[in-house]
């Protein structure tokens, strides 16, 4: 698994267990539980403070909304979060609600930002990457829940912000492409929402191209560097 994939090990991780956990309570204040299986299950799984402003899931379709989803980033890093997703749309097929294998119809994620931080020895989400297999590890080891099959995901119009030691929390923009995946789970009858996520980001190792190099990065500041400071010499020949 290399790091550019690690980001949506992360988001789709956190968004699954989130479901998981709001299929358990299915009668009463639906939006509020879902905001804090959100909280709980993504903040347990990244070992990072986790966030949403708003949550929606309509009983009678499956239908729902998640509004400012904020996964911030471990300790010891110096930008203000690692994912930050101001709209995912979900449904779910709620017949299935009752058995051991929840069916996730669609998960869209819209226009997510990322930023992916070099620190002095490993990245934020090499941090975040040790906690979720940690994670995964545990819910191997324990009764098994709830499983889950997303038929469909789909990332759309990602960004992702590269930042390094040297940059002191300033970022620069890379531009992702879009993706989609299809039945993911289904084939196993089902998948932990930690071993789902690892799926995913195997998946995503194949389909993915664009990816942060911070040795590019960091030839790129240098030439800016260097370009810079030949011009203040020239003021003074």
């Amino acid at each position: 698994m290399t790091r550019r994939t690690r980001f949506l090990l992360a988001l789709t991780t956190l968004l699954l267990a989130a479901l998981a956990g709001g299929a358990y309570w299915l009668h009463g204040n639906l939006d509020r539980l879902v905001q804090q299986a959100i909280t709980r299950y993504g903040s347990e799984i990244t070992g990072a403070p986790v966030s949403v402003a708003a949550a929606r899931l309509e009983p009678t379709n499956g239908r729902g909304e998640l509004r400012g989803l904020r996964i911030g980033n471990p300790a010891g890093f110096k930008t203000p979060y690692a994912v930050q997703a101001d709209r995912i749309e979900l449904e779910l097929d709620l017949s299935s609600l009752a058995s051991d294998v929840v069916v996730i119809r669609k998960v869209a994620v819209i226009a997510p930002d990322v930023i992916y931080e070099k620190g002095e020895r490993q990245t934020n989400f090499d941090v975040l990457q040790a906690q979720i297999a940690k994670a995964v590890g545990q819910s191997s080891n324990t009764s098994p829940g709830k499983k889950l099959i997303v038929q469909e995901l789909v990332v759309r119009n990602a960004r992702a912000q590269a930042s390094a030691a040297f940059l002191s929390g300033k970022t620069v923009t890379v531009t992702l492409p879009d993706l989609q995946l299809r039945d993911l789970g289904k084939a196993e009858g089902g998948l932990t929402p930690a071993q789902l996520g690892q799926r995913i980001a195997a998946a995503m190792e194949k389909r993915l191209t664009a990816a942060v190099s911070f040795d590019r990065l960091l030839q790129s500041v240098g030439g800016a560097l260097n370009r810079a400071g030949d011009a203040l010499q020239g003021l003074f020949k």
